[in-house]
């Protein structure tokens, strides 16, 4: 099965270099019509430049492949729905949606500015919030689209300095998982990357040899599986040195204590038990914790 994208019009935000630059290559490699966004600030999110996004647009179309430059930032919501206006004015609609513009402001969350804290979830959350929002219309008109967060694993199990950051992170894995359902009947899916790179955003967290493993286009492949017009939805993909595995938010069978007054005695006695994870599901929904409270609520009503 060879996957390609001919037809399919794509937004990759943070796209003039790294990560985004190799996402909007490899989809315009395959046939995709590419917009190519990319404030062109600086690794804290300061200063901006059309260059970078034109570069890669350029290397684009010396290959053969149909490419537009943006410079529009993800925080700033008009300017966003007005780059996929003009997608669709250039080329009739919008298929796939890549957010991957990001920026970093590490510092432990006891020294950390409040500001900097915002800057952060602004940028990813939000900046993922707009783009999504601009395109939704569009997508569940067309009754097909493909969106792909990119998550972390500082946000899915954390990571020390990154505390804006790994909220941010997270926050878009919840994201995912309510668009995803929301989008079921559109042929919408909805999923989430967690990527090991070397990039400007990542070249002080490893090692030099470490970072020569970690290329930004190993990273590609989980990205286009996630973009395909036959791509999972709900799905977190870890990406990296040419391995990928799959992250999931559980749910253990848990126990039921009923409601007296020694409860919190014990829950805490048994928390070990609790946190057993044997016989532990992947929910459908947010509804499915309710369902098995109420259900182990009502086998024990019966027993008494």
């Amino acid at each position: 099965m060879t996957i390609d994208f001919k037809g399919r019009v794509a937004i990759v935000t943070g796209a003039g270099g790294g990560l985004g630059r190799e996402h909007a290559l490899a989809l315009a490699a395959r046939g995709a019509k590419v917009v190519v966004n990319d404030l062109g600030g600086a690794r804290d999110g300061s200063g901006s430049s059309l260059t970078a996004a034109q570069a890669v647009v350029e290397e684009i179309r010396a290959a053969g492949g149909e490419a537009i430059a943006n410079g529009a930032s993800v925080t700033d919501f008009a300017a966003v729905q007005a780059m996929v206006a003009e997608t669709v004015a250039q080329w009739g609609r919008v298929d796939i949606l890549i957010n991957n513009a990001g920026i970093l402001r590490d510092k432990s969350f006891a020294k950390m500015d409040i500001d900097d804290f915002k800057l952060v979830m602004d940028v990813h959350l939000m900046g993922a919030v707009h783009c999504c929002k601009a395109v939704w219309p569009i997508m569940t008109e067309q009754k097909y689209g493909r969106i792909v967060m990119t998550t972390s694993s500082s946000g899915l199990y954390g990571n020390f300095g990154q505390s804006n950051y790994g909220a941010a992170k997270l926050a878009l894995v919840g994201l995912m998982q309510t668009l995803s359902l929301e989008g079921a009947k559109y042929d919408i899916r909805v999923n989430s990357l967690a990527p090991t790179a070397a990039t400007r955003m990542t070249e002080s967290l490893f090692p030099a040899e470490f970072l020569q493993a970690l290329k930004p286009s190993d990273v590609v492949p989980a990205m286009l599986v996630l973009a395909a017009q036959d791509a999972p939805t709900r799905a977190i993909l870890c990406a990296g040195a040419g391995s990928f595995e799959a992250a999931n938010i559980t749910l253990t069978p848990g126990i039921w204590v009923g409601r007296g007054q020694d409860a919190p005695e014990q829950l805490a006695a048994r928390l070990a038990e609790v946190r057993q994870r044997e016989g532990e599901t992947v929910p459908d929904s947010g509804t499915a914790q309710g369902h098995l409270e109420l259900s182990k609520a009502m086998n024990n009503m019966q027993k008494s």
